[in-house]
């Protein structure tokens, strides 16, 4: 029988200590018509230097599991169980690890590291901006947050930050409004407010939506720059697998809340475990197929937050479905190669490889 366990083991040979690493999360919104469990016990781990993509279809817990992280919750959302272990940077000494899900939303310590250590790249940067202030003054008040400078020092540094995300004619920029830039640019205005205080843990929640493909790309080409620069850790939340192909080191694939599949983003790709990875991949256009031919899908529909499916969530739509077991129970985490893990029956008890 496979060994099975609550954690990702993908650690780089040179990084064996997570800078994140989340336990059996668990975040829950209490409603007057019923309990939605939008995160149920999701672990993995998060390297310096490494991007995790999550991946999976809206409502699947991806941005609550992001938000959760930065103890950033909507009302009445709360975290339920689970930890949210963080090595946080200490002056003059080793780092400290603490778990995040103890600390007060709103309190100091948790202020102290949300934007400051772990930044957030919104999935629509026009929501994220005010309309009624220019970009520059929402840059520089971002940064003197994090930064002991004045006014002038920073407005300095913003029109640096401009250029280093390669925002042409960065000072006349920084005058603007959001509503006057392209969605590129705001999303690259977006990245430098987050990159002001030199984060070691970047969340990024669909950052190439609504973009064209030449934009995604150059959007995808400056946090590959950036990383290489500072060595930050990304979280790439998206529904777009090829996305996760081009950026993600590791990947974690999501359904109701769970993480069902956690690999090497070549495992994911060229030896998918779980019938829901494998749906995923089935439902990607292939440039070689025949321009009448139906693009394939996955069969049902997600179920309601209110009527999760016993045992495995995923058996209603599943093609490898096994009455009386598959409904019965949810399946066990099992690893099946080396940092390669993977919820279902089918590889319980020495099942398929």
């Amino acid at each position: 029988m496979r060994q099975t366990h609550t954690a990702s083991s993908a650690a780089p040979p040179d990084a064996p200590t997570p800078l994140l690493s989340v336990r059996g999360l668990a975040t829950h919104f209490p409603l007057d018509e019923g309990n939605v469990v939008a995160v149920d016990g999701v672990s993995f781990d998060l390297y310096e230097g490494q991007t995790l993509g999550i991946v999976g279809e809206s409502g699947c817990g991806k941005s609550v599991t992001a938000l959760s992280i930065m103890m950033a919750l909507s009302r009445p959302g709360r975290i339920v169980a689970g930890e949210i272990l963080y090595r946080k940077r200490r002056g003059g000494g080793p780092d400290e690890t603490i778990d995040l899900a103890s600390l007060e939303p709103n309190g100091r310590e948790m202020r102290a590291i949300r934007g400051a250590e772990i930044g957030y790249v919104f999935q629509e940067p026009m929501t994220a901006f005010s309309p009624v202030h220019t970009v520059g003054n929402q840059l520089i008040e971002a940064i003197r947050l994090h930064n002991d400078v004045d006014k002038k020092e920073a407005r300095g540094i913003a029109i640096d930050l401009l250029r280093k995300v390669e925002v042409p004619l960065a000072e006349q920029r920084l005058d603007a409004y959001s509503w006057e830039l392209s969605g590129g640019l705001r999303q690259r205005v977006m990245i430098a407010a987050v990159m002001a205080s030199n984060p070691r843990v970047l969340i990024a929640d669909e950052p190439t939506t609504a973009l064209d493909v030449t934009t995604q790309a150059q959007i995808l080409d400056l946090m590959r720059s950036l990383q290489q620069q500072s060595g930050m850790a990304i979280i790439m939340i998206t529904h777009d697998l090829g996305v996760i192909a081009e950026m993600a080191d590791h990947v974690a694939v999501m359904y109701l809340g769970k993480v069902v599949e956690s690999a090497p983003v070549d495992d994911v790709f060229h030896a998918p475990k779980h019938p829901y990875t494998r749906a995923l991949l089935r439902s990607i256009p292939k440039i070689d197929a025949e321009a009448e031919g139906a693009l394939a899908t996955i069969s049902g529909a997600v179920p309601h937050a209110y009527s999760r499916p016993e045992g495995c969530l995923f058996h209603p739509r599943c093609p490898d479905f096994m009455a009386g077991t598959c409904d019965a129970r949810p399946p066990a985490r099992t690893a099946v190669a080396p940092g390669h893990d993977v919820s279902c029956f089918l590889y319980e008890d020495g099942g398929q490889t």
